[in-house]
């Protein structure tokens, strides 16, 4: 006779897989008893497949730092050649084994841009799928516009429990600006704040707080002896396996968006002295001498502070073994085969590059940032994404990972395709848009894995080879050998401009710029 127990459960299997059968005991009254255990035990286990298929979608982590040189990475460093994975001198880097776990174990993306390589317009974009311009946060400290659509809210309407953890940089001027009202789907954001680069975090009865204070008694950056529980990387950390572990048996979709390793570069014992500025270099392309370049990217004679490059690569290496404990976590709780895991940042930083620190202009450290991701059964190991794409394209990318109806037309494009086989829908054109909004010096620019094509109101038109000329120190607008590549790249920034209403267009000496691009065959002069 079969047990009550493993009859109630294959019933509620039935019922819950919506398959209708006759009760089990019923079908299998005249076979041996053994048998029917054996039997009844697989038709458990298959109805049991049958239901966490339907019912357990892939859970979603994803990562962001914040100003972060993707060379710093392992895992980009392989892609490279020896002088461009070193710039900072023979030998000169930071071990990452968690990010390049993700990595090896899904998929790398090497031509993946800031659409807007500040902080608030990229992080606008990525969670939207929209261009700046289109979100209402186009520069910093403008925030999102209520009718914004991200992705969080997507999967909250789906069944997920959503969370936010860290820089949120979407809700105006607030700083720190703790657990903003308007939530965009992030249901639990107790531990969003809005702006800043706090190094020590703490919590009591009234919530989380900026630890570390100044003479007066406000928020500070200091450390103020932070510990591997109050420093800002650490206790966000905790705070995502708080949430994790809070939603283990159901789908979830957290956010963790860590402010380091963007300045000031401070970071806890023992980090802070892990790596040895002596030996650190100035990148050679500090002191090359540019040719024809415009002013947003010529070399500046910066002083090289080598003591500031050795703290960057400590908070790299501290976000790696924060991301390592997370990661651990998820193995404990049974979870790392059910979670897409997604390691990226906002923007880079030059770190020295042409002379040059942070970001905001159209050159690869400022703008080219890290891009990882694993999915489980969807994205093959070892994926290299040698496609342009940029934090627009983020959103419908992910949710047709999920594959997760989209809730209106996206600007960005779908990517899962690619990751998901390594080969672009037949329609794909292979360009990605980035531009800055801004007063003093805005531009705009079309991406290609290999070319760049960079417009500016207030600059010289640019065109840059990235396979003969990675470092960006050669003008190659007007070298016949590039016309056509011009004319194709000047052509779709054109069809971008005027399909999103970017409103760079305006501007005479943009357009003028571009048509010389498509049309012109005499030599080109600025109409500046």
């Amino acid at each position: 006779m079969v047990s009550k127990a493993v009859d109630e459960k294959v019933t509620l299997a039935c019922r819950q897989s919506s398959w209708t059968i006759p009760p089990i005991p019923v079908i299998l009254l005249t076979f041996p008893t053994m048998l029917i255990r054996r039997l009844t035990t697989l038709l458990v286990l298959l109805f049991s497949l049958s239901v966490g298929a339907a019912e357990q979608p892939l859970n979603v982590l994803i990562i962001q730092t914040d100003e972060h040189n993707f060379r710093t990475l392992g895992c980009y460093r392989k892609l490279m050649t020896d002088e461009q994975a070193h710039v900072w001198g023979p030998g000169i880097e930071v071990t990452t084994p968690n990010i390049d776990w993700i990595a090896e174990n899904g998929a790398i993306c090497d031509s993946f841009y800031a659409t807007s390589p500040v902080c608030t317009p990229s992080r606008a974009s990525l969670i939207s799928g929209r261009y700046p311009h289109h979100t209402g946060s186009p520069r910093n400290d403008l925030p999102l516009n209520d009718d914004i659509v991200t992705f969080a809210d997507v999967l909250k309407r789906k069944g997920y429990a959503t969370g936010y953890a860290g820089k949120w940089h979407l809700d105006g001027t607030a700083k720190p600006g703790w657990a903003p009202a308007r939530k965009f789907g992030f249901d639990d954001n107790r531990y969003m704040f809005n702006r800043g680069h706090w190094k020590k975090l703490g919590e009591d009865e009234n919530g989380p707080k900026v630890a570390a204070l100044d003479k007066k008694g406000q928020p500070s950056y200091g450390l103020d002896g932070a510990d591997p529980q109050s420093f800002t990387t650490d206790f966000l950390a905790d705070r995502t396996i708080d949430f994790i572990r809070a939603n283990k048996d159901r789908a979830f979709c957290f956010m963790t968006a860590i402010p380091d390793p963007h300045g000031p570069n401070t970071v806890r014992a023992p980090y802070d002295t892990m790596f040895d500025a002596s030996k650190i270099q100035p990148p050679p392309s500090a002191s090359a001498k540019g040719k024809d370049l415009p002013s947003f990217s010529d070399v500046v004679k910066a002083r090289f502070n080598a003591q500031q490059m050795a703290l960057y690569f400590g908070m790299v290496k501290c976000i790696d073994d924060n991301i390592g404990k997370i990661l651990d976590e998820l193995r404990q709780l049974d979870l790392i085969d059910n979670t897409l895991i997604v390691f990226t940042s906002d923007h880079g930083d030059m770190c020295g590059e042409l002379g040059r620190h942070n970001k905001g202009i159209p050159c690869e450290g400022s703008a080219r940032i890290p891009f990882v991701i694993r999915a489980p059964g969807i994205i093959p190991p070892g994926q290299v994404v040698h496609q342009a794409l940029g934090t627009v394209d983020f959103k419908p990318t992910l949710l047709g990972l999920l594959g997760v109806e989209i809730d209106a037309p996206a600007e960005g494009r779908d990517a899962s395709q690619i990751l998901r086989t390594g080969a672009p829908p037949s329609d794909w054109r292979d360009i990605t848009f980035v531009r800055i909004d801004s007063n003093q010096k805005p531009w705009l620019g079309a991406f290609t894995p290999r070319y760049k094509l960079v417009v500016s109101a207030k600059d010289k038109l640019a065109f840059f080879d990235l396979e003969l000329d990675p470092n960006e120190l050669s003008n190659a607008l007007t070298n016949p050998q590039y016309r056509q590549e011009v004319r194709r790249i000047a052509a779709a920034l054109k069809d971008y401009c005027t399909t999103f209403d970017e409103p760079q267009w305006q501007s005479s000496v943009v357009q003028a710029d571009i048509e010389w691009a498509i049309n012109g065959t005499a030599d080109y002069k600025s109409p500046q």
